[in-house]
């Protein structure tokens, strides 16, 4: 399989998807895909807007999308696709549409395949056993919490260290080592924000210059750089 799993789409003061592009032209290589959009994650705008955000940018790298809601048969359109394309926004929600519509296998056997896969921020979530570590709210009840089960750990996008003053909440760590008293067995990545992971050849790295908090249970987290090999997390169970 190939992947690249972005923790965010856009850094702050930058243009939408500008921090990731060159790393998502040389994932896709330099022959120009009309890769498969999915949208669903979308909840402010309507998937025509989004496509047209994220080919705003691809046009840069010499790439281009095409959205699946223009598909009568969207089951094909995976099927035959280039490269698959998933945007962030609201996990719960791309969750409940993608099971609603059947495609969640689909797409889990064509990347399983060696379709290259891209995601950010909900599109990361959803390459992992379940969405339980997304931060959105549920806005939308699914069939269930299973995702593409592409890896077998946990990503928690856009991971905060931040506890801000006034606050008497629980802390991004918090929430997460509640995670995981209850589901002992799994790893989860805290990928902070402007990094991604990179998994092609049954090896996975981290790209970008901040580092990453790996989480288990009953051992103290870990913070692993891209000068890190994160490939042992492929093999967790």
């Amino acid at each position: 399989m190939r992947l690249l799993l972005i923790s965010n789409s856009t850094n702050p003061g930058e243009p939408y998807l500008d921090y990731p592009k060159h790393e998502i032209k040389k994932f896709l290589g330099d022959k120009p895909i009309n890769a498969l959009f999915i949208p669903y994650a979308g909840i402010t705008f309507s998937h025509d807007e989004y496509e047209e955000k994220v080919n705003n940018r691809f046009l840069d790298i010499n790439h281009k999308v095409t959205s699946i809601h223009h598909f009568d048969n969207p089951i094909e359109a995976i099927e035959n696709a280039e490269a698959i394309i998933v945007g962030g926004g609201n996990t719960w929600h791309m969750v409940k549409t993608l099971q609603d519509k059947g495609l969640m296998e689909v797409i889990k056997k064509k990347v399983e395949s060696g379709t290259p896969y891209i995601g950010w921020s909900a599109g990361s979530n959803i390459a992992c056993p379940t969405l339980k570590t997304t931060n959105d709210m549920p806005i939308s009840e699914p069939k269930s919490f299973n995702t593409l089960n592409l890896v077998p750990f946990q990503i928690n996008p856009h991971y905060l260290d931040a506890h801000p003053e006034n606050h008497g909440g629980e802390t991004r760590e918090m929430r997460i080592e509640e995670f995981m008293v209850v589901n002992q067995n799994t790893y989860v990545v805290g990928l902070r924000e402007g990094t991604m992971l990179l998994i092609e050849n049954s090896k996975m790295k981290m790209i970008g210059n901040r580092t990453a908090r790996i989480f288990k249970y009953g051992q103290d987290p870990i913070e692993l750089s891209s000068k890190d090999d994160f490939t042992y997390l492929l093999s967790t169970k």
